[in-house]
């Protein structure tokens, strides 16, 4: 973050607020001209401080409504046994997130699905096909309290 000034900040949080924001509104916000925040948007965009730009979907009207975490614990942890079970667990669509963790478990996985009876389909027609899965441990959310995806800084 030492390359970025105040302004850098200012346009990356009106961002994360709503990426639609056209460069003309987002100026006019800045009291800046268009030029200079075009550039430093590009200049944001070309050292990787922005990523992407995304629209965030509502999953219950998408028939996604149910949210699981699945912790995992792997039988192995030969370098082979770990990069084959991240392959299989990016190819499959119900994993919006995974991450590789401390404790008890080595992996955590964020799953969306319609209902439990997909939950089941998916846990033993999918994820029961990944080998050297030793033992999983799935956490339902019966209520989401906060969900952000804005970062503080």
């Amino acid at each position: 973050m030492e390359n970025l000034d105040k302004i850098d900040l200012q346009i990356l949080k009106h961002l994360q607020e709503n990426s639609n924001i056209n460069t003309k509104e987002l100026a006019s916000k800045l009291f800046l001209t268009v030029t200079p925040v075009y550039e430093r948007i590009k200049r944001l965009e070309r050292d990787g401080y922005i990523m992407k730009y995304v629209a965030l979907l509502d999953k219950k009207k998408l028939n996604l409504g149910m949210t699981v975490f699945c912790n995992v614990r792997l039988k192995e942890h030969a370098r082979n046994v770990g990069s084959n079970f991240v392959k299989d667990i990016v190819a499959l669509p119900e994993i919006i997130e995974c991450y590789n963790i401390a404790g008890d478990y080595d992996f955590m996985l964020k799953i969306l699905v319609e209902d439990m009876s997909s939950y089941q389909d998916f846990v033993m027609n999918k994820l029961s096909t990944i080998e050297n899965i030793g033992y999983t441990q799935s956490i339902f959310v019966m209520g989401e309290i906060k969900y952000s995806t804005e970062l503080s800084f």
